[in-house]
C-alpha cells in the first residue's frame, strides 16, 4: 500500500536511486526499459562513474545518452556485471512479469547475461499471484498458425520490436506459472514471453512509502 502523500512515482524514484548505489566504477551495466528505469538513468549519471551501458530498447538508449551515460551495442562482452530493470507484476514466489513496454525479449537476454539482476518497482507492482496479460514476442512467419496454437492471445497495435518480432499478450489462465512459462517457451513461433523465473532475479528493490524494501528469492 502506498502511504498518504507518497505516490507511486515517488516510490519508483526511491527504488531506482537505491539501485543506482549498487553500481560501481568500471562496471558493465544492463539498462532496462520503462517508467521506473527513467528514474534510474539520471541517478546513475549523477554518480559520474565510468560505465559501459547496454540498453534493452531504443527508448532507453536515447534517454541514457541524453542523461550523459555511455551506451554501447551488446557485442564483444559475454557477461554484464549488473542489470537493473522494472517490472509489471512481482509475485510472492519470485515470478515476475515484464514486457508492458514490449522490450521483454531483450530484457530477458540482458538479465540472463548479468552476474546480478536487480528489479526495481513501486509497491503497487506486488501481486498475490501472477495474472494475465503475459507479454509475448512472436515470429511474423506463420503467425496465424502460432496464434491458433496459443489460443487466448491478442496482438498489440504497436510497431514490431527492433528485432522484427510482433508484440502480443497471452490472456489465458495462469494457474501454474512455471507450467505456463514452459508451455509458452516450447510453442513454435514464440520468440520470447514475459515471465521471468525466480532464479533469474538476484534482488527486488521496492519503493514503499518513503523507504525501500529489499526482497531476495
Amino acid at each position: 500500500m502506498i502511504l498518504p502523500g507518497m505516490g507511486s512515482e515517488e516510490e519508483k524514484k526511491a527504488a531506482a536511486e537505491a539501485a543506482a548505489e549498487l553500481v560501481g566504477e568500471g562496471m558493465t551495466v544492463g539498462l532496462g526499459t520503462g517508467s521506473t528505469v527513467a528514474y534510474l538513468l539520471p541517478a546513475l549519471a549523477a554518480r559520474s562513474l565510468t560505465l559501459r551501458c547496454v540498453a534493452t530498447s531504443l527508448r532507453t538508449e536515447d534517454e541514457a545518452r541524453a542523461a550523459g551515460l555511455a551506451v554501447s551495442p551488446f557485442s564483444g562482452v559475454a557477461r554484464l556485471d549488473i542489470a537493473i530493470d522494472g517490472a509489471d507484476q512481482i509475485a510472492p514466489d519470485g515470478w515476475i512479469v515484464k514486457g508492458g513496454g514490449a522490450a521483454h525479449t531483450r530484457e530477458k537476454v540482458v538479465a540472463a547475461s548479468s552476474d546480478r539482476f536487480v528489479v526495481i518497482a513501486a509497491s503497487d507492482k506486488l501481486v498475490e499471484a501472477i495474472a494475465p496479460p503475459i507479454p509475448l514476442e512472436l515470429l511474423p512467419y506463420g503467425l496465424d498458425a502460432t496464434l491458433a496454437r496459443l489460443g487466448e492471445v491478442e496482438l498489440r497495435d504497436v510497431p514490431p520490436s527492433p528485432d522484427g518480432g510482433l508484440i502480443a499478450d497471452y490472456l489465458g489462465p495462469v494457474e501454474d506459472t512455471a507450467a505456463v512459462a514452459s508451455w509458452l517457451a516450447a510453442t513454435p513461433g514464440v520468440i520470447e514471453h514475459g515471465l521471468f523465473p525466480p532464479d533469474l532475479t538476484s534482488e527486488v528493490i521496492i519503493g514503499r512509502g518513503d523507504e525501500v524494501e529489499r526482497l531476495a528469492f
